[in-house]
């Protein structure tokens, strides 16, 4: 008998702050247009519109602030590679000229009660 793998409980966290965020983006009016857009070189967490400007958001979800700021994952590193998908995604979707702008959400899901949101738009 074989059981399914459950997925780690990291990524479980993951895309449960992703579900989070897409609905606070929604709540303020922005169009999602893509959630964990993946090609070989990595993945964008989540593309959206608001207003005529796309907006490429890096979301990082913690259990409790003890672990430090979610934002604070965000390295140079991290940041490049992003900066490097959002081309990508803009030359395979024909996006011709446009403003784009990068956001980090940091979601607080520590499981008791609401999670908290902070969204950071133009955070690089």
């Amino acid at each position: 008998m074989t059981t399914a793998a459950r997925p780690a409980r990291h990524l479980t966290l993951g895309r449960r702050g992703e579900d989070i965020a897409a609905r606070h983006l929604q709540k303020l009016g922005f169009v999602v247009l893509a959630r964990n857009w993946r090609c070989r070189q990595g993945e964008l967490d989540l593309i959206a519109t608001d207003g005529r400007t796309l907006v490429v958001c890096e979301v990082k979800t913690r259990t409790r602030e003890s672990f430090g700021d979610p934002a604070e994952a965000v390295t140079e590193d991290k940041i490049a590679r992003i900066r490097r998908l959002a081309g990508q995604w803009l030359s395979i979707h024909r996006v011709g000229w446009c403003r784009v702008r990068f956001d980090v959400i940091a979601v607080y899901a520590d499981g008791d009660g609401e999670p908290r949101v902070r969204h950071i738009p133009g955070a690089f």
